[in-house]
């Protein structure tokens, strides 16, 4: 009777335990699924994009973007320049779609290549060199990239004002080069009214009209005087005398930063540079019907009807703000990206 009650009691306890032992095996079965399945989460999302040799599959645009963000000036003028000409301008992410449109233009007169994007922010520069890998180099530090800003803000002013540094670093590595802002179209080759071995070529910003035939030399005015050069169009040789210019344009941009509205652009810094420099700098003045300010080819048709034919690079200044902006170039013909986004270099930008 005695091994009866072991054995039932032996038997009792075996199922009892082996019962145990299963549910706790199904629950740490389950349990350890769980945890394996989100290890395996985390491992995706986050080890490719510190690209940590644990996980076979490194994240593509993860290493793209390092790549970019590497990317020093001097690589990317060596990659970008041809025959020693750079043809530049600086973007910030809203104005990514007058950056296409100003491409379509250039590369209509075949200068595309030579094109280098001054990147004011992290999003300009991944989007531009995705799609065209090389084009876009970061500027330091970067910008805010969700404001298209408008003239005399602070903000336009953060950008405009670090142009003369842009212009200096690439005269400095031996570089020619063109600056543009992205408010343009060309319409015509410029390079063929780069006449002679001048230091600066520039334009006028006045609306007033010049002679059809006016002479080239600048005569720059006296301590007291005033010009309306215009920053926005220039191209530059790499001598001494250009980069002094560059130099005493960066002295009168730190001199009188951005206060309260007044000096609201780098235009200003850049005419008190040349009272400075007279006679140091041999300057260029370009002909005003090739390339006239905003505020005569846009307000004045008769003008702009008897120099037909004569106009090389259209300027969409004397106008604020982004909308306005897009909309008179829709108004004049000169909107390109709705119809021709194919013939940037960028493509179609979504």
């Amino acid at each position: 009777m005695m091994q009866l009650h072991q054995h039932l009691f032996s038997n009792c306890f075996s199922s009892s335990s082996s019962s145990t032992s299963n549910r706790l095996i199904s629950l740490i079965s389950r349990n350890g699924l769980l945890l394996l399945l989100a290890l395996l989460f985390l491992l995706g999302v986050f080890l490719p994009w510190t690209g940590s040799p644990l996980f076979p599959f490194p994240n593509k645009a993860s290493s793209s973007h390092s790549k970019w963000r590497d990317y020093s000036l001097a690589h990317a003028a060596k990659f970008v320049a041809k025959n020693g000409t750079l043809i530049v301008s600086s973007v910030n992410y809203p104005y990514l779609p007058f950056l296409n449109n100003w491409l379509i233009s250039v590369s209509r007169q075949k200068h595309q290549d030579k094109v280098l994007v001054f990147a004011e922010d992290y999003a300009t520069l991944y989007k531009v060199n995705e799609k065209w890998p090389g084009h876009a180099v970061l500027t330091h530090p970067s910008l805010d990239s969700q404001t298209a800003h408008d003239y005399g803000s602070q903000g336009f002013y953060n950008l405009t004002s670090r142009r003369p540094q842009h212009l200096l670093q690439l005269l400095e590595l031996g570089y020619n080069v063109m600056y543009n802002d992205i408010d343009m179209v060309w319409l015509q080759d410029p390079f063929q009214y780069l006449e002679g071995s001048h230091d600066v070529y520039f334009t006028d910003d006045k609306t007033e009209i010049k002679h059809l035939n006016h002479s080239h030399n600048f005569s720059i005015p006296e301590q007291n005087g005033w010009s309306y050069i215009c920053s926005c169009m220039l191209f530059l040789r790499p001598t001494n005398a250009a980069k002094l210019l560059m130099k005493k344009w960066i002295e009168e941009i730190q001199a009188q930063p951005w206060f309260n509205g007044m000096n609201g652009n780098d235009q200003p810094a850049l005419n008190r540079a040349l009272r400075k420099t007279p006679g140091q700098v041999d300057l260029y003045l370009l002909s005003q019907a090739a390339f006239p300010t905003g505020g005569l080819y846009f307000r004045n048709a008769k003008w702009v009807k008897e120099t037909k034919g004569k106009h090389v690079i259209i300027h969409n200044n004397y106008i604020k703000g982004f909308d306005k902006k897009m909309r008179r170039f829709h108004d004049f013909g000169l909107w390109l990206v709705d119809d021709h986004a194919l013939e940037s270099p960028l493509g179609k930008l979504e």
